[in-house]
């Protein structure tokens, strides 16, 4: 259970804490855009079982591997992307947690 709540708070609550601090003027339209990042979750589509609790996601699903992490780390750098790519990485720390609570 302690594992679930640091997942999905990490989840919820990194994205709101930057929108906060680095967006104070637009932060719930930034807070939505780094929502929208776990569309990356759709790669668990296509592993067997699509679930799996104790299963580390990084470098385990496509979106979710280190060549994918650094393509996001690239999309920091255009300001058109900046929002997004915080999310996606936002969502691999999430992720991350989990691997060391395994």
């Amino acid at each position: 259970m302690l594992k679930f709540i640091i997942h999905y708070g990490l989840h919820f609550g990194l994205p709101i804490a930057i929108a906060l601090i680095f967006f104070r003027k637009e932060w719930l339209k930034a807070y939505l855009i780094m929502l929208s990042a776990f569309i990356i979750d759709l790669d668990h589509l296509l592993a067997n079982p699509i679930f799996d609790p104790e299963r580390c996601s990084i470098n385990f699903h496509p979106l979710h591997a280190y060549y994918a992490i650094v393509t996001y780390i690239v999309l920091l750098i255009p300001k058109q992307t900046r929002i997004f790519a915080l999310g996606l990485l936002a969502h691999i720390v999430s992720d991350s947690a989990d691997c060391l609570l395994i």
